[in-house]
């Protein structure tokens, strides 16, 4: 999934797939990528899991699957937590660092 979210145009099509279904010229038109191109991004997106397409005669509309985002958005916001008390500690450090400096300013 996150291999899926890493690509730029990728997620730009998740972003206008959070309006809507489209199709794949639908989905085309903002880039300069040809539908062929467009077609294996959502495959990527079709495999990770992030979209699903239905067949409607010659049309195969795209539409979002938010769960696996969910997913995926919780388990950032764990490391969220662990890096955020890991930067509070490092602020307490540089304080206590800056606060020696002075006091040895004063006393030197």
């Amino acid at each position: 999934m996150f291999a899926a979210l890493a690509d730029p145009t990728r997620r730009a099509i998740l972003s206008r797939l959070a309006m809507g279904e489209a199709s794949v010229t639908d989905l085309a038109a903002p880039f300069e990528i040809s539908q062929p191109a467009v077609s294996k991004h959502l495959k990527v997106l079709e495999r990770a899991g992030l979209i699903e397409r239905d067949i409607d005669r010659q049309r195969r509309p795209a539409r979002l699957r938010a769960e696996p985002m969910a997913a995926a958005a919780r388990w950032l916001e764990d490391f969220k937590h662990f890096w955020s008390s890991r930067f509070d500690q490092l602020d307490d450090l540089l304080d206590d660092l800056k606060q020696a400096e002075r006091k040895d300013n004063r006393n030197g």
